[in-house]
């Protein structure tokens, strides 16, 4: 199920991308994300060989080994306002979507057999390893991806055990934080949030951050209900000019080609993908495998929500892909190497070398 999801998955980005290039002048990006995707399979199929458990030992060095890319990008040029890719010259790395998957596999390995994050205190050393490539990545400054550590935090602090009050507790802290927030924040950042509460629909085209939203949801309403693809009816070619159509917002063109029927579709099969990530977790006694597996789900169904929020105006526009959907080679294939993962995980549920307990039946 998990295969055919991502397959799915991947032919509506596709899809959304060929459309995206046949509207904005520039590079062919379908061809390129094409060679990705034949690149990421055999990432999966690696992933899902090789038993995650040999992983296990050395999860604190591959996280150790990721910080210092998240250093050395900051000594990049700038590119649209921030330093977020490291160039190779075949391909640019993001450092970042290898930091999301390392991250996950050491904050497993702390927490699969301790109890001190049952504690209030306890919680003081899960939040310094979140709290590390948090402040690398917002330096750069990339405020999508840093916005998913906190929700894989508490996603796996809660599935290891921690105390939900202790839990909610940081969460009103955090929230009685947002002034100190605020004022860290740059004028775009700042800006972007502002053109959340200040959008209007209808009339003519605003200026600055509020033309990103009012465009995306402007192209999603050209798809209708069944989309541009099936009526052929096209507009003016200006109607359909959004910024980042193949990345961040590859969402509205799947919605302009395959109306809402294909919008609601598309968010279908991710809840059938986070259903079956979380039944792997739930079904895996082993907790280093359970903590990976609940922290993927966690990070993808944040990027997801994420992303289609901020497409349809509920959420502030911030740089972050759709998982398997938007052009980009490095979260690609961080992706299909977690995914991967997760699918090792759920053929191998049980512990390798301690077997079951033996019970007596009760009369």
């Amino acid at each position: 199920m998990l295969v055919l999801c991502m397959a799915a998955l991947v032919a509506l980005g596709l899809s959304g991308i060929q459309r995206a290039d046949y509207f904005n002048d520039g590079p062919d990006l379908f061809s390129k994300q094409v060679t990705w995707v034949l690149l990421a399979l055999p990432a999966l199929i690696a992933a899902m060989c090789v038993p995650y458990r040999y992983w296990k030992p050395v999860s604190y060095v591959l996280f150790g080994l990721s910080l210092p890319l998240l250093i050395i990008v900051l000594f990049m040029s700038r590119r649209g306002g921030a330093r977020c890719w490291i160039p190779l010259g075949f391909f640019d790395l993001q450092p970042s979507e290898i930091v999301k998957l390392t991250f996950i596999m050491a904050l497993a390995q702390y927490l699969m057999y301790r109890e001190n994050h049952r504690r209030l205190l306890g919680l003081l050393a899960p939040f310094l390893i979140t709290g590390i490539p948090l402040v690398l990545i917002l330096i750069e400054p990339d405020l999508g991806s840093a916005m998913l550590f906190v929700p894989v935090l508490f996603a796996m602090l809660f599935a290891a055990g921690a105390r939900p009050r202790h839990l909610i507790c940081v969460l009103l802290l955090g929230m009685a934080l947002c002034p100190l927030f605020w004022t860290k924040m740059n004028a775009e950042q700042k800006s972007r949030i502002v053109a959340l509460f200040t959008q209007v629909d209808g009339g003519p085209n605003p200026n600055g951050d509020r033309w990103h939203q009012h465009q995306s949801k402007l192209v999603i309403s050209l798809g209708g209900v069944w989309g541009s693809e099936s009526s052929g009816r096209l507009l003016d070619d200006d109607a359909y000019r959004l910024f980042a159509a193949q990345t961040d917002f590859v969402f509205c063109m799947i919605a302009e080609r395959w109306g809402l029927i294909g919008g609601i579709a598309t968010l279908a099969i991710y809840l059938i993908l986070f259903a079956q990530g979380l039944r792997i977790a739930g079904a895996t006694r082993e907790p280093f495998g359970r903590l990976v597996a609940v922290g993927i789900v966690a990070l993808l169904a944040t990027q997801t929500v994420i992303n289609t929020g901020m497409t349809v105006g509920l959420l502030p526009v911030v740089g972050i892909t759709l998982p398997l959907m938007s052009y980009g080679g490095s979260s690609l294939l961080m992706t299909a190497v977690a995914l991967g993962l997760l699918i090792n995980i759920g053929m191998h549920p049980g512990y390798e070398m301690t077997p079951d307990p033996f019970r007596f039946e009760r009369a």
